[in-house]
């Protein structure tokens, strides 16, 4: 039996607050209780997501954005009987609950779930030049500039691995020697590595087309200077759940008009508000891609991922966004690289 008290969460809880234990949580999934542990729902990670969208903040409490009427079993339900539960209704948690509705138990179906050996690709896109973080790149590439005391693609190639992803394919280009010589196959890392390398510059999304290997599953494509500790599995559900051409990670970016801005109607003015705050969804540089968006990718021409996504948007395809309120950083610059080096070992202890 678990512990279940870990992902218990009351009702009054902050999505910021069960975003942390869904994270801590191994499962997936939190159970939403009240006071005498009696079940009043459950909480998913793709709960929250579809929750942040709708423009809902860590700050709000999930109060209307938990699944209400979730299946459950009592105790004295077989192992077989919860298995049938799980594969008619396609869920993979049920919550165990006893005669007066108190969370006793989580049967998962995967109990090693954390474990799961992915057969999707991840694609990383190391070959910029990192032309903003001169003198340091002048001879080592962006991707391999040390923060935390290990290269920052070697803190990408962990996180994945340690989600269950494995199997990865590196689109080098500047200086591809130096990555190669580090990452041999990726065996030491746990990860089976093997590269491409652009001749000419060929953009977030032109890359791809050099792959040679069939690809049959929803694949991953990162840019290799970005840190983050977003949950991978989460973002595949995510996509699956949603039934996805393509999903692109997504940051939200406040930016506050420094002036009072203005209404009018003609020349009457109608309202006043004094340095509005605005709040945009930004790229941030994750996606995961079904194989088919590769066929429209035009062959050795330079094409970033944004002309993709507009290009799969035209034909009508679902395209999605997976927003991300866990740690993100662009290391675009020294700026960034220095805050990298200050926030590591708080974020990836």
């Amino acid at each position: 039996m678990k512990n279940i008290d870990e992902i218990c969460i009351k009702s009054n809880a902050t999505i910021g607050e069960s975003l942390r234990l869904i994270e801590l949580g191994a499962v997936k999934i939190a159970l939403v209780v009240d006071g005498q542990r009696r079940l009043l729902g459950t909480l998913s990670d793709g709960d929250i997501r579809r929750g942040l969208l709708a423009n809902k903040k860590l700050s709000d409490s999930i109060l209307d954005i938990y699944f209400r009427n979730p299946i459950t079993s009592k105790c004295n339900c077989s192992r077989e009987e919860l298995m049938f539960l799980c594969n008619k209704y396609s869920i993979d948690q049920i919550p165990v609950i006893d005669e007066k509705d108190r969370v006793v138990d989580l049967y998962v179906l995967n109990e090693l779930i954390r474990s799961i050996n992915h057969k999707n690709k991840v694609v990383l896109m190391v070959g910029g030049l990192g032309k903003r973080l001169r003198p340091l790149t002048d001879d080592t590439p962006k991707p391999m500039l040390n923060v935390g005391g290990r290269p920052i693609l070697q803190t990408i190639v962990e996180r994945f691995v340690n989600c269950g992803f494995t199997n990865m394919t590196m689109c080098l280009g500047y200086k591809s020697d130096k990555i190669q010589d580090f990452f041999g196959d990726g065996g030491q890392f746990g990860a089976e590595i093997d590269y491409v390398v652009e001749d000419n510059r060929m953009g977030t999304a032109g890359a791809l087309t050099l792959i040679n290997k069939d690809l049959d599953k929803p694949f991953f494509v990162m840019n290799g200077d970005l840190l983050t500790n977003v949950n991978f599995e989460n973002m595949l559900d995510f996509h699956e759940m949603q039934n996805a051409k393509a999903t692109m990670c997504v940051r939200e970016y406040d930016f506050e008009v420094p002036f009072g801005v203005v209404t009018t109607n003609n020349k009457t003015i109608t309202s006043i508000e004094e340095k509005p705050k605005q709040s945009f969804f930004v790229n941030a540089g994750i996606y995961l891609l079904e194989p088919g968006c590769i066929d429209l990718i035009p062959k050795n021409n330079f094409y970033d991922m944004t002309s993709l996504f507009k290009n799969i948007i035209s034909k009508g395809d679902n395209v999605v966004a997976f927003p991300l309120s866990e740690y993100w950083l662009d290391i675009g610059g020294k700026s960034e690289y220095e805050k990298a080096e200050t926030e590591f070992h708080k974020i990836f202890s």
